[in-house]
């Protein structure tokens, strides 16, 4: 059978699409309540606390600013490294990068309390801090992307569609060693203070990304009633896999590290033992559910050449990759800071003490409705854009 040439097509708006959009809108207008409701009422009635100030919201923000640099795996391998079969998906995989970053920094921007302060941010800079580092990166990807999506859906020459794609490259590279470091430059927490942070979040951006663009290209073509073979779906899962495993092993040297520092050890005890719901989080959620399981999906004979295998390892990863980050952000910010090393410290503001934290549905429907902005406004990108190819059945996917 021959192959056909790849054609890019709107998605046609079917009561099936209409109904998605309608429940993200849904979302997303829960979004806006709950900020209404925060605004009004002030932080307290979230659960956030002056000892846990980046709570389950910045998981969700973190946690789609980080996918959203793994988003861009399809259109890298296929412009920067050549691989042909991923060429078809380069489009769509540059769309979900903008809209995984747009929707991780709504959610930010909107758990702000003040969301008219960003001005300030936009206009006043302190060069020593890398959160206005970040402001030039986010943005800087945004432009990259747009420049490199329109190179891409223009017929230029391939040369200017790797050059585009390799500045992508590198730049979401250097957005994900950015984000890490918010939390690797952080030394005042034990939790935080570690070099190994820029190479994690590296390999998290390339695990999570996949994983939201599998699950994101699957939902697509099966709402536009097109068809796609098992081919590219299960050379996608074993990237998948190899990309969980990276994770895991960076997650073990994070660990092991910290461990051989007294200063962490701690800290260590605290997630790895004496956390409670974040150690249960670390070991069954971040570990088994995440990291472990998908990989056996992908790997184990019996169940490898399912056509749902791929699917259900992403699932699996995008939940372990919030309870990563959970772990991340939460669990550093739940142990104490040791204020004067060497002493005890005891006072009326909890200093030395482990702190609490239990999330309230302000910051569970903030957080959902940032993912909400992001598939909207991928469907919406989709429906007037010609970003997604009509066919994707194996003999449709070229050889590499």
């Amino acid at each position: 059978m021959a192959m056909e040439r790849t054609i890019y097509r709107e998605i046609k708006a079917t009561p099936a699409v209409w109904g998605t959009a309608l429940l993200l809108a849904a979302f997303v207008g829960g979004a806006l309540l709950s900020v209404l409701y925060t605004e009004h009422h002030g932080h307290i009635v979230t659960g956030m606390t002056n000892q846990v100030v980046w709570g389950l919201p910045h998981v969700f923000a973190i946690f789609l600013i980080v996918a959203a640099s793994g988003a861009l795996n399809a259109a890298s391998i296929a412009s920067v490294f050549g691989q042909a079969p991923y060429k078809p998906i380069a489009r769509l995989s540059a769309v979900l990068a903008m809209a995984l970053l747009i929707g991780g920094l709504a959610v930010l921007v909107l758990d702000l309390g003040r969301p008219d302060r960003l001005l300030v941010a936009m206009t006043t800079y302190n060069f020593k801090s890398i959160f206005s580092w970040n402001i030039y990166l986010y943005t800087g990807f945004l432009a990259v992307v747009a420049v490199y999506l329109a190179v891409q859906m223009n017929r230029v020459d391939y040369k200017y569609v790797r050059a585009a794609g390799t500045v992508a490259f590198l730049w979401r590279l250097a957005l994900t060693t950015g984000t890490g470091s918010i939390f690797g430059w952080l030394v005042a927490r034990p939790g935080y203070d570690a070099a190994i942070m820029a190479p994690l979040f590296i390999a998290m951006s390339f695990s999570f990304g996949l994983a939201v663009f599998i699950l994101v290209l699957t939902a697509l073509f099966k709402l536009s009633d097109r068809k796609m073979g098992s081919v590219l779906c299960h050379r996608l899962g074993n990237l998948l896999a190899i990309f969980a495993a990276a994770v895991l092993y960076f997650t073990v040297v994070q660990h092991l590290t910290a461990m051989y520092a007294a200063e962490h050890a701690g800290f260590e005890r605290f997630i790895l033992l004496e956390g409670g719901h974040v150690t249960f989080l670390f070991w069954v959620v971040q570990v088994l559910i995440g990291g472990i399981l998908p990989i056996a999906l992908i790997y184990l004979p019996r169940i490898r050449e399912a056509d749902a295998e791929p699917v259900w390892a992403s699932v699996f990863v995008v939940i372990g990759g919030l309870a990563q980050v959970y772990v991340i952000v939460v669990g550093g910010q739940l142990y104490p800071m040791e204020v004067f090393p060497g002493y005890e410290v005891a006072s009326s503001f909890f200093d030395g003490e482990i702190a609490s934290y239990a999330p309230k549905w302000p910051e569970v429907v903030l957080g959902l409705g940032g993912v909400a902005i992001s598939l909207l406004a991928v469907g919406l990108a989709a429906k007037i854009l010609r970003i997604l190819p009509t066919n994707l059945n194996d003999v449709n996917v070229p050889e590499a």
